[in-house]
């Protein structure tokens, strides 16, 4: 199976700014995705019951579009959870929103994604013992994830995001020390810029534990914008077998159509798909 094409689409007031591609208008992001050409979309909702289901599956058949992946970051940015807090009944609470979106997410034949839930360590909270919460909550979550046959994907992220796990070599560290398989990483090019020395090198060192791929630039603008080179990388995902979603986490500039447009012509420069915008 080639490498397929995803953009992402924020549904969550609170996310404004941030690097999301299409923003608030479902159904209107859905036909601008199947209209460039892309494979599937990248869904960040407010919250596991705000998203209808059927309804969304609807859209998704109707666009010929398939579902790469649901967010969970909107339980930090609306709610301030997170997995390592240091009060349990708030940790409870984390997992337990995450553990919603992966049945929403599941629902719809798509994992759902840790990057901003996992918190980090302070505030009382070491590190080696958020890095214990952490892998609990890998352990359950994970485990719950495979009852829809979907993996959970964990997300490295930058040290200005996380103290915890920054680059894909401390994330295969990590995973390996789980019981549960059915945990991945996403490896996101924009925070690999910031923290490993060689992309390509690293996504080679996580051959079999990449799940998810986030396509963005060194200024989180889209693929394209910024100083990387993408080449060496698809090359890489290439290497070792990667048959995911290439997905555009990037910022909407100059605007949400241009920057889709930029990042669908990217994808079919250096990921090779076949199909055509």
């Amino acid at each position: 199976m080639p490498i397929r094409s995803s953009v992402t689409i924020s549904l969550v007031t609170e996310a404004r700014g941030g690097p999301f591609v299409f923003w608030d208008d479902l159904p209107c992001a859905l036909k601008k995705a199947k209209s460039l050409g892309f494979d599937a979309v990248e869904i960040f909702p407010p919250s596991p019951d705000s998203v209808d289901i059927e309804h969304v599956r609807t859209l998704l058949s109707d666009n010929g579009l398939t579902l790469a992946a649901m967010g969970t970051g909107a339980g930090w940015l609306r709610g301030r959870l997170h997995l390592c807090l240091p009060e349990a009944a708030h940790r409870a609470q984390a997992r337990e929103f995450i553990r919603a979106m992966i049945d929403v997410a599941g629902a719809l034949e798509a994992p759902a994604i840790i990057g901003s839930m996992q918190g980090k360590h302070g505030d009382g909270v070491d590190k080696s013992t958020a890095l214990g919460y952490l892998s609990e909550s890998l352990e359950d979550l994970g485990e719950h994830a495979s009852r829809w046959r979907v993996p959970l994907i964990y997300e490295p992220l930058n040290r200005y995001e996380t103290n915890l796990v920054n680059t894909i070599e401390v994330g295969v560290a990590l995973l390996r020390e789980l019981t549960t398989k059915n945990v991945k990483l996403l490896a996101d090019i924009f925070h690999m810029n910031i923290e490993e020395r060689d992309i390509a090198e690293a996504i080679r060192a996580g051959t079999g534990q990449i799940g998810h791929v986030h396509l963005v630039d060194s200024n989180r603008r889209p693929a394209g914008s910024g100083h990387i080179d993408f080449m060496p990388i698809a090359r890489a995902l290439q290497a070792i077998g990667y048959e995911g979603y290439v997905s555009a986490e990037a910022l909407p500039y100059p605007d949400s159509d241009n920057a889709a447009k930029a990042t669908i012509m990217a994808f079919h420069r250096y990921f090779f798909n076949t199909s055509q915008p």
